[in-house]
């Protein structure tokens, strides 16, 4: 498992083409699962429509927040992996980059509120032929990879309908940024500036106050060299590091130890087949009488007083509900049409109006039922009924799951024993290992730091595993430690085989490297003190003297050699020439540049100038779009529950 990112670089790069959809607004994949309303940090209104006021607002509760980081994180942790790069397991940790992943949140939620109110979607083919190009899942002959696809899928606690449905959700959302991100047209004159500055050559000379040129005039002391060792100890002290053993389970060992008979799947479909069917639908007519909130009893006792005489006119007559619906209803975009809400599954309404409307039958009229908006009085017009589907039409859905469930329960159990046994055994992870099947890991020289960790395995650099291993009860007592959970339904124990602490090289054998560093040290203050003033003298009208053979230099010919000694050549004021600029070189000495020309090339070319026009385009787009994202936020009345991290500081 250690080695399973490292070694499959092209599959997870494919999972992370198929699942992420790119663009800075959207937090990984969001399923469909609701939680409960307590511990909100924002609230999102849940749509639009002539009858939004009766849905409940989005509520982003903790949970779901910790959920959109924890993917995130794990998003970032794949990339870096399957970039081998490091992972820096510290900005994830930091409240600036969990109120980012918040803010990205709620960006989805007025998304959503937009699509809804527009009445936007995509065709269900479109979604499909959208996947059916994902690289890696079709072959050279154009066929698509149906069981790859549905093995990743089911990896990531998907079915194929489930991923459409999420696929659709999300290229829905698309189409609302879309027009903005692709209609910006950026200033042309501003973009000829900007490439202007970008291609333009300057000639320059330079006057070197060579580090050797005064090493001659330098004196060291024992002193200045003990000094220099204590202040910069860090320099000279070999980290503290272990070789370390390892042991990993994780949910592909449970998947491994997991077998579906066609009876654990015939009885798992009759005890949910409900679930796997069609849900219920009601159509429904309301007459609303709007109570404001803050409305004074006697007000709230004379609207009641209506809805009583209005639902006695209907029950008197049910037929001429959607006339009184036209006449009375106080709800702007449903009395219009007789008061019709069109078909809604239970509990897409609010839980008042919910639970009477699925309580009547077909041609029925409510009591008056009372909720936050005021009394309403519902008659439901027809009943779609749930309509079941066969084993056969949902098989693969149910493996699915069953599957999960079944390796969820698996794992459960297995980290349980496996927590317990590196516990009660700690003194080896053998007994551990044996017991589950599982390999001993072997790492060299690992290091507390987490970055350092990562240049081993991305798995390492785990803060709370680095800690676990270099504590006292690792490092003193030679116990494992206990089951730190690095990833998702990845636990890990490890123990130290060698330890070897911090330790200062002795003075002696670094005292020739501290001599030579004290000399260059004191040499460059010297050859800063003569150049600062060489160069005050040129600014002041000064003969040059002493400077090189000119050449030419530009920014993408400093950016593809690597020359960062001219860096400051770019920064120098040019509007008036000779332009003088010095800079410090600590490996060289002081240097001052000169420049006599600036030379705007006559043609630029076109490739460079398309591609940089494209990223002025994608600047101003992005510009653009964030305006258009605050508005949707405004629009969809987002209400923040939770302080920035900077507001909590001030406490």
């Amino acid at each position: 498992m250690l080695d399973f990112i490292r070694n499959h670089k092209r599959l997870t790069q494919i999972i992370l083409l198929l699942f992420i959809i790119p663009s800075f607004i959207f937090v990984g994949i969001e399923g469909y699962k609701r939680f409960n309303d307590t511990d909100g940090v924002a609230k999102v209104k849940r749509s639009a429509g002539p009858f939004s006021f009766l849905q409940k607002d989005y509520v982003i509760n903790q949970h779901e927040w910790d959920e959109a980081v924890r993917k995130q994180v794990e998003l970032m942790r794949q990339q870096a992996a399957a970039q081998g790069r490091p992972f820096d397991a510290k900005l994830a940790d930091s409240k600036a980059f969990k109120w980012q992943v918040l803010q990205q949140l709620i960006n989805k939620y007025a998304l959503q509120y937009m699509v809804s109110k527009e009445n936007l979607s995509v065709p269900e083919q479109a979604v499909i032929d959208k996947i059916r190009q994902v690289p890696g899942l079709v072959d050279a002959e154009g066929n698509f990879d149906q069981k790859k696809y549905e093995q990743i899928l089911a990896g990531r606690g998907l079915t194929p309908e489930g991923h459409v449905a999420i696929m659709g959700q999300e290229m829905s959302m698309q189409q609302i940024p879309a027009p903005i991100q692709f209609s910006v047209i950026p200033s042309k004159t501003v973009g000829k500036r900007v490439i202007n500055l970008f291609t333009q050559e300057r000639e320059v000379q330079k006057k070197v106050f060579s580090l050797a040129a005064y090493k001659n005039q330098v004196s060291v002391t024992d002193e200045d060299l003990t000094n220099y060792y204590n202040d910069h100890a860090k320099q000279f002290t070999i980290p503290e590091h272990a070789d370390i053993e390892l042991v990993v389970l994780d949910q592909a060992t449970a998947d491994k130890s997991v077998k579906i008979t066609d009876a654990d799947l015939q009885n798992y479909y009759n005890q949910n087949k409900d679930r796997f069917a069609t849900p219920e639908q009601r159509r429904a007519q309301h007459i609303l009488i709007l109570v404001p909130r803050n409305a004074k009893d006697a007000d709230k006792e004379e609207a009641r007083k209506k809805a009583e005489d209005v639902l006695a006119q209907a029950r008197a007559n049910p037929t001429r509900f959607a006339e009184l619906a036209k006449a009375y209803s106080q709800d702007p975009g449903s009395a219009k049409n007789g008061g019709d809400l069109g078909y809604f599954a239970r509990g897409k309404m609010v839980k008042e109006f919910s639970d009477a409307t699925f309580a009547l039958q077909k041609g029925d009229v409510s009591d008056i039922v009372q909720t936050e908006y005021g009394f309403h009085i519902i008659m439901v017009t027809d009943i779609k009924p749930a309509v079941p589907k066969t084993l056969a039409q949902v098989r693969e859905s149910v493996m699915q799951e069953l599957k999960r469930a079944q390796v969820a329960k698996k794992y459960a159990e297995m980290s349980e024993t496996f927590s317990n046994m590196v516990y009660e055994k700690s003194d080896s992870l053998k007994p551990v290992a044996d017991a589950m099947g599982l390999q001993v890991h072997t790492f060299k020289d690992l290091q507390r730091d987490p970055e350092a960790a990562a240049k081993q395995n991305p798995m390492l650099a785990n803060p709370t595993l680095l800690e676990k291993i270099f504590s006292d009860d690792c490092v003193k007592g030679k116990h494992n430690t206990e089951s730190v959970e690095i990833a998702p339904q990845v636990l890990v124990s490890a123990r130290i085989a060698q330890h070897y602490p911090a330790a200062l090289v002795p003075f002696e054998k670094v005292k020739a490297d501290i001599q030579t560093a004290v000399i260059n040290q004191k040499a460059l203050v010297l050859a800063k003190a003569a150049g600062e003033a060489e160069l005050a003298n040129l600014k002041a009208g000064s003969t040059p003297a002493g400077f090189s053979a000119p050449e030419k230099v530009s920014r993408p010919k400093l950016a593809q050699s690597g020359r960062l000694d001219m860096a400051p050549v770019m920064k120098a004021d040019a509007s008036h020439l000779p332009a003088y600029i010095g800079a410090e070189r600590p490996d060289e000495g002081y240097v001052i540049y000169r420049v006599t020309k600036v030379i705007i090339p006559e043609k630029i070319d076109p490739r460079l100038e398309e591609a940089m026009n494209r990223q002025m385009t994608g600047t101003s787009s992005a510009q653009e779009l964030y305006a258009y994202i605050e508005y949707l936020r405004q629009q969809a009345g987002v209400e923040l529950l939770v302080k920035k991290p900077d507001e909590e500081d001030k406490k």
